[in-house]
């Protein structure tokens, strides 16, 4: 990605506010900016399609079993009580409720943009109040012909006066559902995909593992999720594969985040986007390379 920066109107812009990310000359992902959704439904910026090299589409769009997955992006169900996940709020001894706290993310403008990638900067907003800042890289990384990387990158900045923190359904007492940060929901095919680690097979071995690498695999696709720094690495996987197919990193897994005024917590994941089955050595390999490009 280049460091010159780009007009928000020039090549690569689409109609209807989403910008088209390139790999090796093709088109690999589309960039939503400004989504037209419903405020439940949390609108924020995120991407969808991405496809592999071969033009086999790895992300689904508010699908009937959870409206508001909406590719891959970043999202969070509680930031000091507001809703940036879309849908239902976990309350403690309630369980999942329809509450009028939604936020939305809005793109303020672009620091960069090439056709291979993007720096954004974007406000989280609830009832007219900026709670969050945040800087956001999305870079899309050739590998090899089969197999390219989108690399996004989010610093989160406390915004207000006092100190906030970020929670998750599962700091809000419901176990397993520690959702929250980076998020990529694929496609439910008739089977559910496959899920390794370095460590081990199946989506019960994988889901809370904090493991440097995990892969999703489905009809003719692999996705491999790496944590591209120390702290990120840190944080626990969330997978989801029998209900439906989702991965996510989370930051509020056991205890809330807190976030002291004008204090920035960043985090940065790696995708390794490929066409066909990928064995261990190989994923490993695919992500040292794309974490180092």
């Amino acid at each position: 990605m280049s460091t010159s920066p780009r007009h928000t109107n020039g090549p690569g812009r689409r109609p209807g506010g989403s910008v088209t990310l390139r790999c090796a000359g093709r088109p690999v992902a589309r960039y939503v900016v400004r989504p037209e959704l419903a405020p439940d439904l949390s609108p924020r910026p995120h991407l969808h399609p991405v496809t592999t090299l071969a033009g086999r589409p790895v992300t689904e769009l508010s699908p009937a079993d959870h409206p508001h997955h909406l590719g891959a992006g970043v999202a969070v169900p509680d930031v000091a009580g507001r809703n940036f996940w879309g849908g239902r709020t976990f309350v403690r001894g309630q369980g999942p409720t329809e509450l009028d706290n939604h936020g939305v993310q809005r793109h303020q403008g672009f620091k960069l943009r090439d056709p291979d990638g993007l720096v954004e900067d974007i406000v989280w907003t609830a009832r007219g109040e900026i709670l969050l800042r945040e800087r956001r890289t999305v870079a899309a990384v050739a590998l090899t012909d089969t197999a390219w990387a989108l690399d996004l990158t989010f610093a989160l900045t406390n915004a207000t006066g006092a100190e906030l923190s970020l929670g998750s359904p599962a700091t809000n007492g419901r176990p397993g559902a520690a959702y929250g940060g980076f998020f990529w929901r694929a496609p439910k095919e008739a089977a559910p995909p496959r899920v390794r680690t370095p460590h081990g097979e199946g989506e019960a071995a994988a889901h809370a593992a904090r493991a440097p690498w995990l892969a999703l695999a489905g009809d003719g696709w692999t996705l491999v999720f790496a944590g591209a720094t120390a702290r990120t690495r840190h944080d626990p996987w969330f997978v989801r594969a029998a209900e439906y197919p989702g991965v996510g990193s989370s930051l509020a897994s056991e205890d809330r985040l807190p976030l002291a005024p004008r204090d920035t917590l960043v985090r940065r994941i790696v995708t390794v986007v490929a066409d066909g089955a990928l064995g261990r050595d190989e994923a490993a390999s695919l992500v040292r390379k794309a974490v180092t490009a």
